[in-house]
């Protein structure tokens, strides 16, 4: 360690410039840095030497091995050339001597000995043969050819099972080895065999040759066979539900699934089905493959008979001749025969099998939909099914073959996942809307609590100095005021939701209340645009795209449900709507109770919050159009409000027609947010008038001389010039009042003030009639305490016509709101329409 680190520090020194090092370090470090330079060269001499050395040794021992090798070859060669002279001596030899004459006939015993040769000849070389077909997936050939060496194993005694002593085995003890490798076989061409059937991708054929390699293995008949198929099937859907979940991953294993299933039924027709008596086979459509394989490779099918299992190559051997015909000809057969399985026990073991696979698919496939988190992904994985089933159903065959397996059509987006996607989807939809109202709820409370800030902190953000008063904001001139396409688009060409900032002003809708409903109505946008995929694109285009031959070979409308998926985002939007409502009654219920019986709640923000929230609920179902949208579906974003009252009234004078329930149930919308706004507007003004009504009766009922000089009426001095009978001009003065109360006055003049400060214009027809027939009550109330005081009526009160008089002011103004041609300081909503 302590040298790597010296070497190390060595490294970073540079010792190639004396100079430089005498001018960095000193005589001690310099005597310290030739200690270090001298211990590593004798460090890197010591590697050397035992580098060289262990290679040195390696190099020795390599001269060796070559020697060695050198004098084995030169001995192989003398050898080889020993029995090359050798045998040309025997040559040599046999020609000289005379050949004997040669028997026609081989002896009996040497033709035996010759067929047992060739049969271990031939054991031998079976395993090979079994790998070899194995690797290549032909499991029906190697179960062949392990049958046939068991056949050889009885036809030369090797069978352990006996106790009697083997001949074969003593002379030959390499055969013992050959039995006990050939023992494994059986197992491992069961077990590849039956992992082939939980393989989809491969064809009948394949499926049909695996099922005999197990009925041959087994003894095992067809309907055993059929068990073994299913439950393979059953064990590779299970497989496939439970592998591990990767997002895009999810619409690959439903669709893998589904053509599992696909695969099963098309397969188990193919391979375990057979034709009733009397109806003609479609080519294109085969059926029974597996008795067909059967005869074929027991030699029951007449075009068969005399082949063996043996291939060309090992007939081609010098050796085969001397095989006996058992094992030339060997063909593996069944203990019992192979009956066709009947139409109706396949029928009900389907039937079963289906039930019994349909539990674990909605929970598997419940399970994968919990990893797809947007409604466009589940509508991805629905197109994707759709696309699969309509490219089945597109051949005949499909309907063939569910009506002669299972006597019914089988309907797997129906049975099996129609439900789960609309559980799936209520889920997500219900967590968006909760998410929206949740995070509505938060930003409802973030701007109550921006509004209680004061207007003259340093800290208040410019849009609170519009809420404390709307004045500002209604004067104050912006950019966005009008739209950039103003000069040339008409307001009919304009899109409904394109308002300007002028309009805004118009309708009293203040930044706060825009910035609320805009971020409200990006999330709902976000929502809509997300569910909007799961929903056809255009109606009236599917209708006329979608022939009627197409719409039949469709393997289901998968979008028959959308009229519940529409349902179920009204819905939730409804609720969300409620929510918010919800939250604002409670923060208005709140508010009312804390600046109920305050004389200075003018003077506090929580009647700013009241008006906010009043503006808010207002404003949400015209700045939201995608609330509208929500409820109403895909025509409400297209809908054109009407502008022109005159035109309701034409339409609500004709005959009533009959509301659709969507728009029934987006006019309860709106109607709540109205009534909310009624309410908030409500609390606002009862506050205001309790506030200034209070004032009112105060100053009235003031009987000291300073309070008396300061509410007097103001008087008026006016010249009148009169002509007498003797001619002479007489100027007399008198005195009017120039105002009809300074009570009433400086009342309707702070009312006016309250009301122009919370924009006026745009304030509900109720609430400006609720405050004044209210004022007109507080008034008279407060002049009925001031008579009953004094005992003492002025004369201005006994008059009931009297302008003057302050209930005859009042019921002035409620009459003229009442009265829409007549004008009023208090309707100015006519501006609106003409900003726009």
């Amino acid at each position: 360690m302590a040298a790597a680190a010296t070497s190390a520090a060595l490294k970073r020194l540079d010792l190639r410039d004396p100079a430089a090092l005498f001018e960095t370090h000193g005589a001690e470090e310099i005597r310290g840095l030739e200690r270090q330079v001298r211990a590593e060269i004798e460090h890197k001499k010591e590697e050397l030497r035992q580098m060289v050395g262990e290679r040195y040794r390696d190099l020795i021992e390599a001269a060796d091995t070559i020697g060695q090798m050198r004098r084995c070859a030169e001995g192989l060669v003398a050898a080889v050339q020993a029995t090359d002279q050798y045998c040309a001596r025997l040559r040599q030899a046999g020609s000289a001597a005379p050949r004997p004459p040669r028997d026609p006939q081989p002896q009996p015993s040497r033709e035996k000995f010759y067929s047992m040769a060739a049969q271990i000849k031939l054991l031998l070389e079976i395993p090979e043969h079994i790998w070899s077909s194995m690797e290549a997936s032909q499991y029906l050939h190697a179960t062949q050819l392990y049958l046939l060496c068991c056949r050889l194993h009885s036809l030369l005694q090797l069978d352990s099972s006996g106790s009697r002593y083997s001949p074969v085995l003593s002379r030959f003890p390499i055969l013992i080895r050959q039995v006990a490798a050939a023992s494994h076989f059986r197992s491992t061409i069961l077990h590849e065999s039956k992992m082939l059937l939980k393989c989809q991708s491969v064809t009948d054929q394949a499926v049909a040759e695996a099922l005999c390699s197990i009925m041959l293995l087994e003894e095992s008949s067809p309907r055993q066979a059929l068990t073994d198929f299913l439950l393979a099937r059953k064990a590779a859907i299970q497989k496939l539900l439970n592998q591990p979940h990767h997002g895009a991953g999810i619409k690959a294993q439903i669709c893998s699934l589904v053509e599992l299933l696909a695969t099963t039924l098309n397969q188990a027709y193919a391979l375990f089905y057979t034709l009733p008596e009397g109806l003609l086979p479609d080519p294109s459509l085969p059926c029974g493959l597996l008795f067909l394989t059967l005869e074929t490779i027991t030699g029951q099918h007449p075009a068969e008979k005399g082949a063996g299992v043996l291939r060309e190559e090992l007939r081609l051997r010098s050796w085969f001749k001397h095989l006996p015909a058992a094992i030339v000809e060997f063909r593996p057969a069944l203990r019992t025969l192979a009956h066709p399985i009947s139409p109706e026990y396949l029928t009900d073991t389907l039937q079963k099998w289906i039930h019994m696979c349909k539990e674990d698919i909605k929970i598997g496939i419940s399970n994968l939909l919990m990893f797809v988190k947007s409604m466009k992904g589940l509508a991805g994985i629905r197109d994707a099914v759709w696309e699969l089933l309509t490219n089945e159903a597109a051949s005949h065959s499909w309907d063939v073959v569910c009506r002669r397996l299972l006597d019914k059509p089988l309907l797997f987006w129906e049975d099996l996942m129609q439900q789960l996607f609309l559980d799936r989807l209520q889920t997500l939809t219900r967590e968006g809307f909760d998410s929206i109202s949740a995070s509505s709820r938060q930003l409802l409370v973030s701007a109550l609590q921006e509004l209680e800030h004061s207007p003259s902190k340093p800290t208040a953000n410019k849009n609170v100095h519009f809420e404390h008063n709307m004045s500002l904001f209604l004067w104050s001139e912006s950019p966005s005021d009008l739209p950039s396409d103003a000069a040339w688009v008409s307001l009919a060409n304009r899109a409904p939701c394109a308002g300007s900032g002028l309009s805004m002003k118009a309708q009293a809708v203040s930044p706060c209340v825009q910035n609320f409903c805009a971020a409200l109505d990006s999330k709902l946008k976000v929502k809509l645009d997300d569910l909007l995929a799961y929903l056809p694109s255009d109606d009236s285009s599917l209708s006329k795209d979608v022939s009627p031959t197409q719409a039949k070979n469709c393997a289901f409308d998968r979008y028959a449900d959308a009229g519940t998926v529409q349902g179920m985002l009204r819905t939730h939007s409804v609720a969300c709507v409620r929510h918010i409502t919800d939250c604002v009654r409670a923060e208005l219920q709140s508010i009312e109770e804390v600046v109920q019986g305050q004389q200075d709640a003018l003077s506090r923000v929580k009647l700013h919050a009241v008006l906010f929230m009043a503006r808010l609920c207002q404003s949400l179902g015209e700045l939201c159009p995608h609330l509208k949208q929500c409820i109403l579906g895909k025509s409400g974003s297209t809908e054109k409000p009407a502008r022109d009252p005159r035109a309701l009234k034409k339409q609500g004078k004709g005959k009533s027609e009959q509301v659709p329930p969507m728009q029934a149930q987006w006019q309860e919308v709106k109607e709540l947010l109205l009534q909310q706004s009624v309410v908030g507007y409500r609390v606002w003004s009862a506050a205001v008038v309790r506030v200034l009504a209070h004032g009112f009766a105060q100053s009235l009922l003031l009987g000291d001389a300073g309070s008396v000089l300061a509410t007097a009426t103001s008087w008026d001095e006016l010249e009148i010039q009169e002509e007498a009978e003797s001619g002479s001009s007489i100027t007399s003065k008198i005195r009017l009042p120039i105002q009809p109360s300074w009570y009433v006055q400086s009342f309707l003049f702070s009312l006016c003030q309250e009301i122009n400060r919370a924009g006026g214009h745009a304030l509900p027809k109720v609430t400006l009639q609720e405050m004044l027939k209210s004022c007109m009550a507080q008034v008279v109330a407060a002049y009925e305490q001031l008579s009953e005081g004094k005992q003492v009526v002025p004369p201005a009160l006994s008059q009931a016509d009297d302008p003057t008089h302050p209930g005859s002011l009042f019921r002035q103004l409620v009459s003229e709101e009442e009265d829409s041609s007549t004008p009023s300081l208090f309707k100015l909503g006519w501006l609106s329409n003409m900003t726009k």
